[in-house]
């Protein structure tokens, strides 16, 4: 009874097990940069990582992609072992580059920027090469070059098309010219697919930048882009800063790009599988491994088929 007439406070506090039953997860929610609305982060999934309010493409990594692009299991990876080297013993502010390749590899879980194999979109068989931002910013260095030239290779003696999802930062500053060769060596690689009649289809993603998109990645048979994505050889204010001039509004963006003909056309993610399918087909016959007599343009693709 003597405390049936205590005053107490409205809220309790409860113990510490009671609490962490409690605990929300912090990435539950996300917020979107365009709309800067909440989205529940298992529906951002579920929609490919897009915006199911206004459509804003969120970055993936490489593996997420390819998961969503192939048929289930048929991916087959090449070249795993190979490893970045040191050829300049580079050191910067935060030590040695061999050390920062470490730090990175753990913290990703890939041993490079970019994943390389063959596999299947639909049946029809398919060299992918797919580039992860979230290694060093998935900047072209000479292991690079080195599992590109391979893929290309192996897709020419296979009669295969090849696709590559290209997102980067530029040149490896870490290798030096090493870093830049690369741009004439993956550009020499696509001309010996070219001379073989075998496609190449380019998807440039958010974001892509310096010797890969002044390489390769714009001189294929179908240059494509996502919505959005920021595209171009050196940044928006490195051009300011030298030009002194204001550049215009949505300037490197892909739908500027496409505006001025860099790029064939836009495609969304979630329809850029049934796309794939429709390009293979029309380069390829019935899409296995003969070249078609005939290579079709950009202007006869359906990009809403």
């Amino acid at each position: 009874m003597r405390n049936f007439f205590k005053r107490q406070g409205k809220f309790q506090p409860r113990n510490g097990d009671d609490r962490n039953d409690q605990i929300i997860p912090e990435d539950l929610w996300v917020k979107c940069p365009k709309c800067s609305e909440l989205i529940y982060s298992k529906e951002l999934d579920r929609s490919a990582r897009v915006c199911p309010k206004c459509g804003h493409h969120f970055r993936l990594r490489a593996r997420h992609r390819i998961r969503l692009l192939v048929d289930p299991g048929s991916f087959e990876e090449w070249d795993t072992g190979l490893r970045p080297e040191d050829p300049l013993a580079f050191v910067d502010g935060q030590g040695p580059y061999p050390d920062k390749v470490e730090r990175t590899q753990l913290k990703t879980g890939e041993v490079e920027a970019l994943i390389t194999g063959v596999c299947r979109v639909e049946g029809r068989p398919l060299v992918l090469v797919v580039a992860d931002f979230d290694f060093l910013g998935a900047s072209m260095g000479s292991v690079w070059g080195e599992k590109l030239a391979r893929a290309v290779e192996r897709a020419g003696e296979h009669g295969w098309p090849v696709m590559t999802v290209n997102a980067s930062g530029g040149a490896r500053m870490h290798e030096g010219l090493f870093s830049l060769m690369q741009m004439a060596k993956t550009v020499s690689a696509f001309h010996r697919l070219g001379e073989r009649r075998l496609p190449h289809f380019s998807l440039l993603v958010d974001p892509c930048y310096g010797g890969v998109t002044a390489s390769y990645a714009t001189v294929a048979d179908i240059v494509m882009a996502e919505p959005g994505a920021l595209i171009g050889f050196a940044g928006q204010r490195v051009i300011e800063q030298i030009t002194r001039q204001k550049l215009p509004d949505g300037f490197q963006t892909a739908e500027f790009l496409l505006e001025h003909g860099m790029i064939d056309f836009i495609i969304e993610r979630q329809q850029l599988r049934q796309q794939v399918r429709t390009l293979i087909d029309l380069y390829m016959r019935d899409g296995e491994n003969e070249p078609a007599p005939v290579v079709a343009t950009a202007a006869s693709i359906d990009v809403d088929a």
